[in-house]
């Protein structure tokens, strides 16, 4: 049986928020291991039929990538509907949270820019 791994490493301050989090994997086309700003790792309890979710982000993460974050996640959570069950309603409902997301990334973009 094949495997494949992916380990997280996370470097914490004296209060345990995460300073730097690293990432390798077996089948990582990068090599070695990788630093990252911020991990959103979600696992289906078959067994309880919920959740188990693990959510981090170092303090020095940008607010701006965090909100292109969360607009990649709500993207790959559509994508993932595609490709799993073709439900065409809730793949309807998240494309359309990613485009109002979206929109109003670029709507704050534009305002700090004016702040310039």
């Amino acid at each position: 049986m094949l495997k494949s791994e992916i380990n997280f490493t996370i470097d914490l301050d004296q209060s345990r928020i995460p300073e730097k989090i690293f990432w390798d994997a077996t089948e990582n086309p990068n090599e070695g291991i990788n630093e990252t700003k911020a991990i959103f790792i979600s696992i289906w309890d078959h067994y309880h039929k919920g959740l188990l979710g693990i959510n981090l982000w170092t303090k020095d993460m940008p607010v701006d990538e965090m909100g292109h974050f969360a607009v990649d996640i709500v993207g790959n959570l559509s994508q993932m509907l595609k490709d799993s069950t073709q439900d065409p309603k809730m793949i309807s409902i998240l494309e359309d949270a990613c485009k109002q997301m979206t929109n109003h990334l670029k709507e704050q973009e534009k305002q700090d820019q004016g702040k310039n």
